[in-house]
């Protein structure tokens, strides 16, 4: 089982967003050098609490600060954009960084109603639900296969990054990205840190899983994303994760804020007469020490069948959110590389 990292880019209360770009970029060279697989960065608008608006402008300096690390979006969000434009990009990031690019593709908006009104281009009327349409074309510029008589065919040889490609996925927390991703023969990443109750979900995608078509893949290759968080002992753990708690408990209100200090968090959550630790209410959370930390994330990717585990860990403190990952990457044995590991530690 591979172990990677989903970065949101969350931003503490008191700090900044460029504060908490820069961590991410700290965060990926100590993943880079614990021995992580993959590192995506997700895709938010409009909100206070998470500074990753555009993983396509992160990505290249991410893996720039790195060596090994796969790296990619977790995920673009297809209906904001051109499917030229994306194909473009990320074959531009393929070609600068060969073998090391993920297109991590998602059907959601990032945010609220009215700003993604905001992110679009033509404001006359809504846009249009053609995410299918658009994975298609997407699809096609990269594999050049869109058919000869489509009006943009002669764009998908002319892609700048060519030959190089990015290692297409597709994310999902519902049904239909289930099935759209079997059909297609795509990668699937599960976002269970959304939807805790995806396993059934995961089966479908297995179970339409078509090697058929085209796509590089004999088998099915499904990766789960969870809300992680490892500390020296559970009640560590459960103290550090009482931030996240409060931030969800308010998101559930349509108020959007800065990931507080834990400390903070406790006295809201008991002023509000909720639990300050134990199970998230209709959220999964693997939240504990290390051996807890790692039965819990060893069902997951049971429960999932899944061949990759991916961490998204949000706290108020960076250093705890680092000591973290690597609590993670010790209790599963990764291989770190002591000289990655010693310039990432330094000051």
């Amino acid at each position: 089982m591979l172990l990677s990292v989903l970065d949101q880019s969350p931003i503490p209360e008191g700090s900044t967003g460029a504060d908490a770009l820069r961590n991410t970029l700290d965060l990926a060279r100590a993943c880079d050098a614990l021995g992580y697989h993959r590192y995506w960065v997700a895709e938010h608008h409009g909100g206070p609490m998470l500074a990753s608006a555009s993983p396509e402008a992160l990505i290249g300096p991410i893996a720039a600060a790195t060596q090994r690390l796969r790296v990619g979006s977790g995920g673009v969000m297809l209906p904001h954009y051109s499917p030229l434009k994306v194909a473009e990009t990320f074959t531009i990031l393929a070609a600068l960084y060969p073998g090391r690019i993920d297109l991590g593709l998602g059907r959601a908006a990032g945010t609220d109603p009215l700003t993604t009104y905001a992110l679009q281009r033509d404001r006359r009327q809504p846009a249009p639900d053609d995410f299918p349409q658009q994975l298609a074309e997407l699809l096609g510029y990269l594999e050049d296969a869109l058919p000869d008589e489509h009006p943009f065919r002669r764009l998908a040889a002319t892609l700048p990054g060519r030959p190089e490609l990015p290692r297409t996925w597709l994310l999902g927390s519902s049904p239909q990205s289930a099935i759209w991703a079997g059909q297609l023969g795509l990668p699937y990443a599960f976002a269970d840190f959304i939807n805790p109750g995806g396993a059934e979900i995961a089966a479908l995608y297995r179970e339409r899983f078509d090697p058929a078509a085209g796509r590089g893949l004999s088998a099915p290759r499904t990766a789960v994303a969870a809300w992680i968080l490892c500390a020296p002992t559970d009640e560590e753990a459960a103290h550090l994760a009482a931030s996240s708690r409060m931030t969800l408990t308010l998101l559930r209100r349509g108020q959007l804020i800065p990931v507080p200090p834990p400390e903070k968090a406790i006295e809201f959550l008991r002023a509000e007469g909720r639990p300050t630790s134990g199970p998230l209410p209709g959220r999964r959370g693997i939240v504990g020490s290390p051996e807890t930390v790692r039965a819990g994330v060893e069902r997951l990717a049971a429960d999932y069948q899944a061949d990759e585990v991916i961490a998204v860990t949000i706290t108020h403190d960076h250093a705890a959110r680092r000591r973290s990952y690597e609590l993670l990457a010790e209790a599963f044995g990764l291989e770190p590389s002591s000289a990655r590991l010693a310039a990432a530690t330094s000051p």
